[in-house]
């Protein structure tokens, strides 16, 4: 009867993961081998759709470029920048604690509309960007005219919100025990030597763990881009998940856009598995003696 009872208690969230998870998860999979626009009933077409992302879609194939391109280049820079700030947070000084929620602060809004609203006008040629760097004699950037200015202006946006990344460093930051530091200071190492062989190493899991779910989130990443370039100039910023939501919302092509979205999703799958397997060189686990 209690074990009843403890099912009673998870029946909405399971019904939740059915409903919302599984159920789309399944249905698109089967969308995907479908002509299907929301109106007519749906058309079992096999394969067609993927054979034709890969073969007569060419937009489809820039997008998926744009969208690797993207993730290459945000996730190192945020990673390293958060692990930056952590380090720098984790010691002890007066306020500390102000300043980690004042860093935190951009994970919270970075994800938000009005945001992504306000950094397309930061941005803008009269914008505040260029009048600060007219202040020091620099010509005004036309940051959206360029595919080169517009992925960096939403790579910016996307390594600016470091919040999550940096907290979890510093959690493991502070859980590393301070007699590693006082023995490595004993045989003379360095400030810098100390961080790359002592700091480092025994945060690789963490590593390890802010790469994958910060490669999941670049790879799905919409808002930013979406608001800020459209896509522009010249479908350099068009990313994948712009690519999915035009054919589903705007073309109503359901089926093509279902297809579109599980080859992102397989792209995703093989990138993790990659990083999985190859994590054994150089995540190393201090209870397990090194993995």
């Amino acid at each position: 009867m209690k074990g009843r009872k403890g099912y009673l208690y998870l029946l909405p969230w399971l019904m939740g993961l059915v409903l919302f998870t599984i159920y789309p998860f399944i249905s698109s999979l089967v969308l995907s081998f479908t002509n299907y626009d929301l109106i007519n009933p749906a058309k079992f077409v096999g394969f067609q759709n993927y054979i034709h992302l890969f073969t007569q879609d060419e937009v489809f194939l820039k997008s998926l470029f744009a969208t690797l391109k993207y993730t290459v280049l945000t996730v190192p820079l945020q990673l390293a920048f958060a692990l930056f700030i952590a380090f720098i947070l984790n010691f002890k000084l007066k306020g500390i604690k102000l300043f980690r929620s004042a860093y935190y602060l951009p994970s919270i809004l970075g994800g938000n509309v009005a945001i992504a609203i306000l950094w397309r006008f930061i941005f803008r040629p009269d914008g505040l960007i260029n009048q600060v760097l007219g202040l020091f004699g620099i010509e005004k950037v036309a940051w959206f005219s360029t595919p080169a200015t517009a992925m960096a202006v939403i790579v910016f946006l996307k390594i600016w919100q470091f919040g999550s990344s940096m907290l979890i460093f510093l959690a493991a930051l502070q859980e590393i025990p301070r007699d590693l530091y006082e023995a490595a200071e004993i045989d003379g190492a360095t400030k810098i030597r100390t961080f790359f062989t002592v700091t480092i190493p025994l945060l690789t899991p963490t590593i390890f763990f802010n790469l994958i779910m910060q490669l999941v989130n670049a790879f799905q990443e919409f808002n930013g881009p979406y608001l800020i370039t459209q896509g522009g100039p010249l479908q350099s910023t068009y990313l994948s998940s712009m690519f999915i939501y035009d054919y589903a919302f705007k073309y109503y092509q359901m089926g093509y856009s279902s297809a579109a979205s599980w080859v992102l999703f397989v792209v995703i799958l093989l990138v993790t598995a990659v990083l999985f397997m190859t994590s054994s060189k150089w995540v190393y686990y201090a209870d397990e003696g090194g993995k």
